[in-house]
């Protein structure tokens, strides 16, 4: 039975976000977003309708909420095509880095063209992988890991909560810079209890290429209200606001309405510390994105 794609809703207007209520540290970064425009190449059988969420849209957002600066992740909907990823880098004049998907076929002189033009990162799916024994998933990365080394870039993974604690025990001692997406998806939902999450802090605090993104904070909260996130933002804070990124995750695949501003104040609870919140915002995404020549 063909799986039928969930329908995304229309983009809500970037004035009706509730506005921060904090102020923003100049250059504030939003480090996960994505951006959908009609005419590139997709997925054959996407898992949703296709969102609204172009650059323009995304731009009125992050200026409404003072948002000076952006990364943009390569969504599953364009799976290894980063053609859009490119031109959206030429139009942003510097405003912009990217984390790209690629094969492990791609080539040196590609990789290096996409540095050239501000891309940081590569994203390893490991939804799609996660059914592969756990030693295949630690090669794939040890390979992967192999490509962004020269270039000082890092790896970043797209991976269910249950790999992810799979993960751990190869994580604790990996040598190259990697990012957790999404506070890890632990989602109780899939069996993952707070146990869980207290090894990934672990890891966290003990491994200094390490780092985690502050995104997603609705997926992992589901029905719950996101105050049910609450604890564990607060935790990776405490553990370490050094190695940490924010990302929107815009357009909130398939909900366009959500408020994004909502999630940006996530942060006065999470980090209620002004200087986290900086390092929060804009050391991390100096250090791993912007300083990058």
């Amino acid at each position: 039975m063909t799986a039928i794609p969930l329908q995304t809703s229309p983009m809500r207007p970037a004035n009706t976000n509730t506005p921060p209520s904090f102020e923003l540290p100049a250059g504030a970064c939003d480090a996960h977003f994505h951006v959908f425009e009609h005419g590139y190449p997709h997925v054959d059988k996407p898992l949703y309708t296709f969102p609204e969420g172009n650059l323009e849209q995304y731009f009125a957002m992050a200026d409404f909420l003072g948002l000076a600066r952006g990364v943009l992740v390569q969504p599953t909907f364009y799976a290894d095509d980063n053609s859009l990823a490119v031109d959206v880098l030429k139009q942003a004049g510097g405003r912009l880095r990217a984390v790209v998907r690629v094969g492990e076929d791609v080539t040196d002189e590609t990789l290096d063209a996409y540095h050239e033009l501000g891309v940081r990162a590569i994203r390893l799916d490991l939804f799609a992988r996660a059914d592969q024994p756990v030693r295949d998933l630690e090669a794939y990365i040890t390979r992967m890991a192999a490509r962004t080394r020269p270039r000082g870039w890092h790896l970043q993974f797209y991976t269910p909560g249950r790999v992810v604690s799979d993960l751990l025990p190869f994580l604790e001692t990996f040598e190259d810079t990697f990012m957790i997406d999404h506070m890890g998806y632990m989602k109780e939902e899939e069996g993952l209890t707070a146990a869980d999450s207290e090894r990934m802090l672990k890891v966290f605090a003990d491994n200094e290429n390490c780092w985690i993104k502050l995104s997603g904070a609705y997926r992992i909260a589901k029905d719950r209200p996101l105050s049910s996130v609450r604890n564990l933002g607060r935790s990776l804070v405490a553990t370490c606001a050094d190695r940490l990124t924010w990302g929107s995750d815009w357009p909130h695949l398939p909900n366009g309405n959500r408020d994004t501003g909502e999630l940006l104040n996530l942060l006065a609870d999470w980090a209620p510390n002004a200087e986290d919140r900086r390092k929060i915002l804009v050391a991390s995404a100096d250090r791993l994105f912007f300083d990058l020549t």
